[in-house]
């Protein structure tokens, strides 16, 4: 959403959101943010204050996907995802807190796609956030600070989730800092000037087990978090978006979305050196073009796509893992792993809604 990453994907379209705001954007997310605090440009991020939850904020999420490879050479994908909803601005101590929780998880090999979803109600301890040392839960899948000390507390965390088929339990170290998406975290999603708080942690280098259908392979590989909060992120037009996290081989990274609308949508990219230096690219110098469309769930979605930003030299053509990457949540999507070839090559995630 991520973008992630930009992406809340809310159970609240259905549960929380009046039937009305279902037309305003996607998932409702266009829909008015009256009583809800808003990003404004220039308020800085803090750390690590800010990796804890922002109540007065409508939604939220923190969001990991990890490119992974097993001893034997076989690509997988894994991703863990919390968001945060909000019926009303505040947190409240048991039941009548109006924060509600949404967990999923998933493992994408070329064959096949496992998926799982958790739904909490907050103020009962089902679900939450802790901001330092940092942990994250919904039942029994967690992301929480692996030791203390650290110089900031997403620098190593241990992930975990499971579900039907699948479970997974990773270590993510990070080799660089934090980056601040957007204009120093002021993320822009519209030309009408919806925005979100939106930072990343692009540098993790991964290690753990994968269980699926019984069978346990240790793997290796690189992940990718994302933060994002907001309280209108989308226009109302605004009818889904692509969003690509990329790992290129030279240890750069680049985030890059368009939001599609009625007219010729919203693209937005953020260079990432490899020393973590953010470089903001000019929304005009973004071009995504769909290559090929695949049968998805019933649907035609876009599967392969080229990506080009002029001013970088970047010139790159995507392909999934797995075509049929489709998360059958209550909210669906397409989220998977993707390689790429061209200017550079490297491996990333890419989540397309609205399909």
């Amino acid at each position: 959403m991520n973008a992630k990453r930009f992406v809340p994907f809310l159970y609240a379209c259905f549960v929380l959101i009046p039937a009305a705001a279902l037309g305003q954007g996607f998932a409702g997310l266009g829909s008015n943010a009256e009583g809800f605090s808003v990003p404004r440009r220039g308020v800085p991020l803090v750390f690590p204050q800010d990796h804890g939850p922002h109540s007065d904020f409508r939604i939220e999420w923190w969001y990991v996907t990890a490119n992974l490879q097993t001893a034997d050479g076989e690509r997988l994908g894994a991703q863990w995802t919390l968001f945060r909803s909000a019926l009303q601005p505040g947190a409240r101590a048991g039941w009548a807190d109006p924060q509600i929780w949404l967990g999923h998880a998933a493992v994408t090999t070329a064959g096949r796609h496992y998926v799982a979803e958790r739904l909490a109600r907050g103020g009962v301890g089902q679900a939450g956030i802790k901001a330092a040392p940092f942990e994250a839960w919904i039942d029994n899948w967690q992301m929480r600070t692996e030791t203390t000390g650290l110089a900031d507390p997403l620098d190593k965390i241990d992930l975990n989730a499971s579900g039907q088929g699948f479970q997974y339990q990773l270590r993510l170290q990070a080799n660089g800092p934090l980056a601040l998406q957007g204009d120093r975290g002021f993320s822009v999603k519209s030309a009408a000037g919806q925005a979100s708080y939106y930072y990343s942690q692009p540098f993790y280098e991964v290690s753990g087990s994968v269980n699926l259908d019984g069978h346990t392979q240790q793997v290796k590989g690189k992940a990718w978090l994302d933060r994002e909060w907001s309280s209108q992120p989308l226009a109302s037009n605004q009818t889904g978006w692509d969003w690509f996290s990329l790992h290129l081989a030279s240890g750069e990274k680049v985030m890059a979305f368009r939001l599609r609308d009625d007219k010729q949508g919203y693209s937005s990219a953020n260079w990432l050196a490899a020393d973590g230096k953010t470089v903001p690219i000019d929304p005009a110098d973004v071009q995504l073009t769909p290559l090929r469309i695949a049968t998805v769930n019933g649907r035609p979605v876009p599967v392969e796509w080229s990506l080009k930003i002029p001013s970088r030299g970047l010139d790159i053509k995507t392909s999934a893992l797995n075509d049929q990457a489709w998360m059958s949540t209550s909210t669906p999507y397409w989220e998977g792993p993707i390689e790429f070839t061209g200017s550079v090559s490297g491996q990333g995630y890419l989540e397309m809604t609205g399909y």
